[in-house]
């Protein structure tokens, strides 16, 4: 009843969130799907093609290229930088000495730019001067050199392998968590017998499962949208082997091919979203039934 009374007051303070989520979401989200389905170069009319850019891009074995690589990028980053962020916060949870300079020097990266951190991993993998190479040619591994960024079989993982190691934005996340824990906790399982394994599998895991799940949401959305490192380091060479979806749209758009590149858009969208209501679903419903057995 108190609601139905006063929905006036309460539509006009939404009015506001409404109309800019309309304007920069809802409208641009239209738009996308819109222009997918027609011939544009951004200056004519637009001509309507039905789904012939849907039939195009799946012919595209760049495309399905990509669209693998972005199912790796997030999986990559969802599990596996989750995975280091999470250890890394759990050790940090424990104040080791100079836990607070630590804490700043992970989460230190992620107020550089990624220009600059690409520029950084583009002089570590250089095929005759990266530190890199240099490292495993001192300590008598000289078969293990190679020119990282400029073949098929070490790009992407390359690429992939110096996103993962950044963990500091997640981390802090999870420590937030892992931090908020009481210490009473832990105390009572040291007296009952446990050790510091048991103790993070049976008490932290439990506690912070809700934040690792919207960190691992958080990290395969950034995966599935990825594009900075791949554009600046590879262009997604050598031979396409390293292309997302996200540099064949700008690419696309680079050569005025707008509907293909809404095409494009509209794929990544609907893809992104499956794999966040996926990810989302699957996992909250362990948590639920662990809950419940709880």
């Amino acid at each position: 009843m108190t609601i139905h009374k006063h929905w006036k007051g309460i539509a006009l303070f939404l009015l506001p969130a409404l109309i800019l989520y309309a304007a920069f979401f809802v409208y641009p989200l239209g738009f996308v799907f819109s222009i997918s389905f027609t011939e544009w170069n951004g200056v004519t009319a637009p001509q309507f093609r039905g789904v012939k850019n849907f039939v195009d891009l799946a012919r595209n074995d760049t495309f399905r290229l990509s669209v693998r690589n972005n199912f790796i990028w997030a999986l990559s980053l969802g599990f596996l930088q989750i995975f280091l962020a999470a250890v890394v916060a759990m050790i940090l949870t424990r104040r080791p000495r100079g836990w607070r300079v630590l804490r700043t020097i992970y989460f230190l990266p992620n107020v550089i730019s990624q220009v600059a951190i690409a520029m950084l991993w583009m002089a570590i993998y250089n095929a005759e001067h990266g530190i890199l190479n240099q490292i495993l040619t001192g300590i008598g591994l000289e078969q293990l050199t190679h020119n990282w960024l400029g073949e098929i079989e070490t790009a992407l993982p390359a690429i992939i392998a110096q996103q993962v190691l950044y963990i500091g934005y997640f981390m802090i996340i999870i420590l937030a968590g892992t931090m908020a824990i009481p210490t009473s906790f832990y105390e009572a399982a040291e007296i009952d017998g446990a050790d510091i394994w048991q103790q993070e599998i049976h008490i932290t895991l439990p506690m912070v499962r809700g934040i690792l799940i919207t960190a691992m949401t958080l990290a395969m959305a950034y995966g599935m949208r990825h594009f900075e490192a791949t554009f600046l380091m590879t262009n997604g060479g050598p031979a396409n082997s390293t292309s997302v979806m996200g540099l064949m749209l700008y690419k696309m758009m680079g050569h005025l091919d707008y509907g293909h590149a809404n095409a494009v858009g509209a794929v990544l969208i609907i893809l992104g979203g499956v794999v966040i209501v996926s990810i989302r679903s699957l996992l909250g419903q362990r948590q639920a039934g662990a809950e419940a057995r709880q």
